[in-house]
């Protein structure tokens, strides 16, 4: 393992880690605030959020 860190440099390494990391995170956020159910600014009393709550809801009898 320790030969991996003479042909990579450690700070650049993590640092690229780090920035790759904080990206896919805010993708992954950004793709859950589109959809319907995990927008969790919206929440559920927007007029989809209610839609889709409705929907979802099983039918009383």
């Amino acid at each position: 393992m320790w030969r991996t860190w003479l042909i990579f440099d450690p700070r650049r390494a993590l640092v690229a880690l780090f920035a790759f990391l904080f990206v896919l995170a805010l993708v992954i956020h950004f793709i859950l605030l589109s959809t319907d159910t995990f927008n969790w600014l919206d929440g559920p009393n927007s007029a989809q959020g209610r839609a889709t709550a409705v929907a979802a809801a099983p039918a009383a009898t």
